[in-house]
Order: structure tokens, then sequence, then C-alpha cells
């Protein structure tokens, strides 16, 4: 190991050069060092900067907490289904029987701000999670409109849902293997301008584990060109007994079958549920370390203005927390943030991890 010397002298030298290697400097001063830096991720890719209903974090505060947490990268989700104006209601499990409505005007909201108050020091993707998945008539208007009044500022689409279980008893309409085929004209527009789309869709329950995977895999064989994030690994509070073996085989032969398929991490319902279990992560980590070029990590942190800094730090350390067991190689994809800048095509790079003693 070479070692920078503060003194001089042959013998001085030589004594240094045999010193424990705990008392030199690293070879590498540009490496990441897991033994003494953070293991919460610096990207956060599912970030929703704006809520069901009711005011939202203002979007400088939403940034203040970024910056104080680390995350110097993240994706500027709205959320695509909103409350009725005159709701009181935040959340919609808070108001079973409330519907929610597909609308475009969190997306209008979360470009206006980032046009007004775009930082300096983090990197922010712009969203478009207006689409109706089940009703995909007028996407590709709709997307085209964002286009001609922000160009070329919407590089993502997402979060979106193909079928979550949530949002049943507010009269969410899953999409069905017709309303798939008629994604078509927009699909072609997102390959076409390389913007990837980040897809929620439920697994299953414990009462059928794989009841909705039919779905899923009718987007990737109808659509195996476009870019496609599986939010969640499929998971969701409704899937609490899957079993992690049949869960990462069935992601594993669908990631190799379909090499422009990839999942994130986002939600600590996968670390309450599975990642802190021991006998899950035997199954978890080495598919992580596998297929680390396409996870990405996330909170899905919705900034409600009941919620504050403590509550994204903590959402934050949680989602991270799987970090830990990860390898060199995959800790540097995901947590630091090579198979993000990789998926939307920044020229950032990740530093190396450094060796350990």
């Amino acid at each position: 190991m070479n070692r920078r010397l503060a003194l001089s002298g042959t013998l001085i030298a030589l004594a240094a050069l045999t010193a424990s290697p705990s008392a030199a400097a690293p070879a590498d001063p540009d490496c990441f060092d897991r033994e003494k830096r953070p293991y919460t991720s610096v990207v956060d890719s599912h970030l929703h900067f704006r809520p069901f209903g009711g005011p939202a974090i203002p979007f400088e505060e939403m940034t203040g907490y970024l910056r104080d947490t680390g995350v110097r990268y993240a994706n500027v989700y709205g959320i695509g289904q909103t409350l009725p104006a005159g709701s009181d209601c935040t959340y919609y499990l808070s108001c079973p029987g409330t519907k929610v409505t597909p609308s475009m005007k969190n997306d209008f909201a979360n470009a206006r701000d980032l046009l007004d108050h775009t930082p300096e020091d983090i990197q922010l993707t712009l969203s478009m999670t207006f689409p109706d998945l089940a009703n995909p008539e007028g996407v590709l208007e709709r997307m085209k409109l964002l286009e001609e009044e922000y160009p070329g500022r919407f590089r993502w689409m997402g979060e979106v849902n193909l079928v979550k279980q949530a949002l049943l008893k507010n009269a969410h309409e899953p999409a069905d293997k017709a309303d798939i085929a008629a994604w078509a004209p927009f699909m072609k527009e997102l390959r076409d301008r390389d913007i990837p789309l980040t897809i929620h869709s439920d697994l299953g329950n414990d009462r059928d584990r794989t009841k909705f995977l039919p779905l899923m895999r009718e987007v990737l064989e109808r659509y195996p060109d476009n870019e496609i994030v599986w939010a969640h690994m499929g998971l969701s509070k409704e899937l609490s007994t899957m079993d992690p073996a049949q869960h990462t085989a069935i992601l594993g032969q669908l990631m190799d079958r379909h090499p422009n398929l990839a999942v994130d991490i986002s939600w600590r319902v996968l670390y309450d549920q599975y990642f802190s279990k021991r006998e899950a992560r035997r199954h978890y980590v080495p598919f992580l370390n596998r297929y680390a070029d396409r996870v990405l990590p996330g909170t899905d942190f919705v900034a409600s203005r009941d919620k504050n800094f403590q509550v994204y730090k903590d959402e934050l350390e949680v989602t991270s927390r799987i970090n830990r067991y990860l390898d060199d190689k995959a800790f540097r994809q995901i947590a630091l943030g090579q198979s993000y800048f990789d998926l939307v095509g920044l020229k950032d790079k990740a530093p190396r991890v450094c060796e350990r003693a």
C-alpha cells in the first residue's frame, strides 16, 4: 500500500511502511469507504413530491431534505390519482369509498416547481404520473402536451398502476390484457424518447400469491424493448407471506428473459415484511448482488404536509438497510447510484468502493 509520509529520513520511512494498515491513508482517496461512510442510498428513484390530497411539503423544503440526508439524485414523481379537491383526506387508505381520479395536475405542479427552484447540487428527473393504464386512450396526446409545455423536461414515466389492491376501495380500475394491448401508441413514444416506465403491479396477495403475475408477464412479452421498472419488486402490504425463494426465482426468470426489466426496492414494506428477516435475506441478497445493475433504490416517501424531515430521514434509513448486506459491486450499483445513472443516461459515475483491510 502506498503511503504519504509526513516525516523524512530513510529509517523513518521504512518504519512507516511496516506500520499497521489502520495508521495509513487509503490508497485511493476517491474511493468510498463502506466502514466509515453511510450506507444510505444517494439516489431516491421513487419519491412522490406531491400527495394524494391536501397540501404538499414545499418543493425547496423537500429538496432540502435530500441535501441534508446525502441524496443527490431523485425522480420527481407526482401521484396520478388525486382525491377530490374538497376532501380533507390526504391519504386514500384513510378514506375508503372516496374516489381517486386520474389527473395531470401534479405533473404540471412538479414541472413548475422544478423550473422555479432548480437546485444546483441535486439532479432531479421529472416523471409523468398521470396515465390511467386501464383507460389508455389519450395518454399519447397528454404526453405530447407536457412535451410542448416543458420541452425535454420529462425523462421518466411512473409510478403508474397496473393493479394496486390498496386502491380498490377508492374506485381504482386495474388494467386487463386488452388494456395492455392498447398501450402500444404511448409505449412506442416512450421507446422513441428513451424514457423508462415504472409500473406498480401487485404480484398477488396472501390468498393467491401470484394472482396478478400474468398481467406483468403480458406487459413484458408485449413490450420487450421498453425499459420497465417493476416497483417494490411486486410486493405490497397485501402480500406478507410470499416465499422468498419462490419470489426471487420468479423475478430471476423474468429478468433473464427480459433484459430491459429492472426492479426498484422502494417502500419500507419490503424491509418490514421481508428484508428484516435473516432467512429471507438468504435469498434476496444473492438476487440483488446478481442483478444489481438493474436494481434501483428509493423511499416511496409521499410529501404530504403532515410529514417532516425526520419522517423522510427515517424512511431513507429503513429502505437503505438492505445495502449493508450487499457485496461491494452491488453496493456501488445500487446504493451509490450507478444502475440509476445508466438507466437515466447520466454521465455521472459512482465512486469505486475501497478495498477492505
